[in-house]
């Protein structure tokens, strides 16, 4: 077993490699954070965008943000027009997050933009995530760096979406991400 090497983890780059701002920044938005946006009192929908674009998150009209959603740093976040934030989603956008308009991430959705070079030196690695507009994530699905969600398409519950590729308009599922059934197949005109 002595051959197997391991990484010395008091030697990996990449500490605040994703910051982008000051750490001043940084400490104030983690208070921001806990008392307007983690906080799972029902306030405001209102005050928590407004807190969010307070630190450089471009929200559009009309998004609602539920209670005891995280967002590792918001002037990575774009959520467009009329979009719902679901209760306990979480952005660990070291890169950015581009939600388009009218897109629902729901309950306890964990998105994240950022990995490690798990076979060299443990260094941060980031690449952005894409869901276009009327896309529909729905509950604890995880969705890693990479991944386009199509227009109109609906990922299902506990899906593992690991920079997958999804088609406008299709239904995926499961670990790994499959395609289940087209999403408006049948529905009425």
């Amino acid at each position: 077993m002595s051959d197997i090497p391991v990484i010395d983890l008091s030697k990996a780059p990449g500490e605040r490699a994703a910051w982008d701002r000051p750490a001043w920044v940084v400490y104030l938005w983690a208070v921001c954070e806990l008392l307007f946006v983690i906080n799972p009192w029902q306030i405001s929908s209102g005050l928590r965008v407004r807190v969010l674009r307070a630190f450089g998150a471009e929200i559009g009209d009309g998004v609602v943000f539920r209670p005891r959603t995280r967002v590792k740093f918001p002037w990575k976040l774009h959520i467009g027009d009329r979009s719902w934030i679901g209760e306990g989603v979480w952005f660990h956008n070291q890169d950015h997050i581009h939600i388009a308009n009218d897109v629902v991430i729901s309950q306890e959705t964990f998105l994240t933009t950022g990995s490690h070079a798990h076979r060299s030196d443990m260094a941060l690695i980031t690449r952005p995530i894409h869901v276009e507009a009327g896309a529909w994530i729905t509950s604890r699905c995880v969705v890693l760096g990479g991944t386009r969600v199509g227009r109109s398409a609906l990922v299902r519950p506990l899906t593992l979406l690991d920079g997958n590729e999804i088609p406008a308009a299709e239904v995926w599922g499961g670990n790994p991400a499959a395609f289940v059934a087209d999403r408006f197949a049948g529905a009425a005109a």
